[in-house]
């Protein structure tokens, strides 16, 4: 591990004018993701701001209806709060299906936006990798590519986002609050992450001195029907290969308002807006939820191993949808 400076955040100005006169600062939290990239050496960072004493370690509600979740909240305080629990069911759903339970209890929720993919060739300095050195190459494109994206991919880079509760966020229109040298300003969450294009390195729209303080969740958790359904490995401690966030509103056995959200398929959570209007109206079975699902992976682009991950997407949004509606 590099030799680094170490300073704890006494407010949040504090912290953002900080990071603004330091090149390469990174603010630390519960530091499950940063931590592990500092010991494989794929993060240098010559200061690490400590910001896990700022009043952002609340859960609190909105005066439109809606939830703020404090950016130093865990994934296991969130998961389990009532209000989290009864109202924004696919929310706590996503956040217990990652991880486990040991991290859960020290990963916050601002980190868990943060996170960085998990491609092999990121971690492995040895290979090159575009995220790392850009310029470099992506290993991934020739290389062994099973747990890659097949949508949103870019000659420079094939990393998929690892969260799961980000992609619950997104089929929940989330708000991701942040304070910087600049002030304050809200990001939904759909345009918080980016698209690799012939820039991979740079993860989310983010500034380098912008502390997240708070996710906001609207009103409406489609509390009655939604659903988490995440594709892996194993049962337990894996990332998804593919997962999906379904939600619905119905009218009788009509679809009113649905939303969908895909994990494990690409460089941020994969959500079109313009294909769930498609099936609003229809009747809420099989036919409809193929309908949405055959728009989503459209111009899905599979790799020598992970071509599979397209019909499994198809089917895992089928089932996510299935199993909100019933």
């Amino acid at each position: 591990m590099n030799n680094f400076t170490y300073t704890e955040a006494k407010s949040v100005t504090a912290a953002a004018a900080e990071a603004a006169n330091q090149s390469h600062a990174k603010f630390i939290a519960g530091g499950t993701n940063l931590i592990d990239l500092m010991k494989y050496r794929v993060e240098n960072p010559e200061r690490l701001i400590d910001i896990t004493r700022l009043a952002f370690d609340k859960i609190e509600e909105k005066k439109d209806g809606g939830l703020r979740l404090g950016a130093l909240v865990t994934n296991a305080d969130t998961a389990y709060h009532a209000a989290v629990e009864n109202r924004y069911p696919l929310l706590a759903q996503a956040i217990l299906s990652g991880a486990s339970a040991q991290l859960r209890n020290a990963a916050t929720n601002g980190g868990n936006l943060l996170q960085r993919t998990r491609c092999y060739y990121f971690y492995d300095t040895a290979t090159p990798c575009n995220k790392r050195e850009p310029g470099s190459g992506c290993s991934a494109v020739g290389g062994f590519n099973r747990i890659c994206g097949v949508l949103g991919t870019s000659e420079h880079c094939i990393a998929t986002h690892p969260s799961d509760m980000c992609v619950a966020l997104a089929a929940l229109d989330a708000t991701v609050q942040v304070t910087g040298a600049d002030g304050e300003r809200s990001i939904p969450l759909v345009e918080f992450h980016r698209l690799p294009n012939d820039t991979p390195h740079i993860d989310t729209n983010l500034q380098p001195d912008e502390v997240i303080t708070a996710i906001d969740l609207p009103a409406e958790g489609f509390a009655k029907n939604s659903a988490y359904v995440k594709v892996r490995d194993r049962s337990s401690y894996a990332f998804a290969v593919v997962s999906a966030a379904a939600a619905l509103t119905l009218d009788g056995d009509k679809i009113k308002d649905v939303r969908l959200a895909l994990g494990g398929v690409a460089h941020k959570p994969w959500r079109i807006p313009e294909a769930e209007q498609e099936i609003i109206g229809m009747t809420a079975d099989r036919t409809a939820f193929q309908k949405l699902a055959e728009a989503y992976l459209q111009g899905a682009k599979g790799f020598e191993h992970n071509a599979f991950k397209i019909e499994l997407a198809k089917k895992t949004i089928v089932r996510a949808l299935e199993e909100a509606a019933s």
